[in-house]
């Protein structure tokens, strides 16, 4: 059975990081998991990926060992059902705005006596080789990161419920839809807002995730840290223009 080393990571008080990786390319979660990143979101709310490959790119973070987690399309347990039994050793969830959605996806995520998640064999239970469905169903609940998504105005308002909800290890703010949640008021205005979530969630006890980071922001990256943030999201595809961008411009300033 895997250990989940993010999960291990953010016990210890260290700040972890995630590549955000929207289409099918298990090459680039070995990347990511060779240059030292502690996980990949494997984005399928945004991204065209079916379960299938899903299940190809976790088999990616395992041989080269980076974390697989999925960011989930929707939170119905059926969703959350076959997402996990792939092997995903996290899911994040959009959209839970209240304490009711927080604690449904939170069961829905692990076996009894902590949750309802399904029976099933396969290979997130090692496909029972050398070990029992009892050991491996609480082996994997201590292990699962439930991630929900802090996105719009409403979780705001029912934070201090939803951070009452056991179960629940991480809350990732995502800085894009909750500023679109608040009616596009600009960056400044959306920063003000996630300066204090972030504490908040932090001096909870739970981990805080901030999402929507620009590769070229490492300022901004770095003032959500000293906040409280631990768990940082970036886009793969935003580090990959930014690479391009600055090689091009160091050939052309060496002409």
């Amino acid at each position: 059975m895997r250990t989940n080393t993010t999960k291990a990571k953010l016990a210890e008080g260290k700040v972890v990081y995630g590549a955000i990786v929207s289409r099918f390319a298990p090459d680039i979660v070995e990347i990511f998991g060779a240059i030292g990143y502690d996980f990949v979101m494997i984005d399928c709310e945004h991204g065209p990926m079916d379960l299938d490959q899903v299940e190809h790119m976790v088999r990616a973070a395992e041989v080269f060992g980076i974390t697989p987690i999925a960011r989930i399309p929707d939170h119905a347990d059926a969703t959350i059902l076959r997402f996990l039994d792939r092997g995903v050793q996290g899911i994040i969830v959009p959209h839970i705005n209240t304490a009711e959605d927080a604690q449904s996806v939170a069961q829905a995520a692990r076996y009894y006596p902590e949750g309802r998640r399904g029976v099933a064999g396969g290979r997130a239970h090692d496909y029972g080789v050398g070990v029992g469905r009892e050991e491996s169903a609480k082996w994997i609940n201590s292990q699962v990161l439930v991630i929900p998504m802090v996105e719009e105005t409403e979780a705001v308002d029912n934070l201090d419920a939803i951070l009452a909800v056991p179960g629940v290890d991480v809350l990732h703010v995502a800085a894009g839809d909750l500023g679109q949640s608040m009616g596009n008021p600009g960056a400044a205005e959306v920063r003000r807002l996630m300066g204090q979530v972030i504490p908040k969630i932090k001096s909870s006890g739970k981990h805080v995730g901030a999402g929507g980071n620009s590769p070229a922001d490492a300022a901004g990256v770095a003032e959500f840290i000293n906040l409280g943030a631990d768990f940082i999201t970036v886009s793969s595809q935003g580090l990959l223009r930014l690479a391009g961008e600055d090689f091009k411009k160091r050939v052309e300033a060496a002409l």
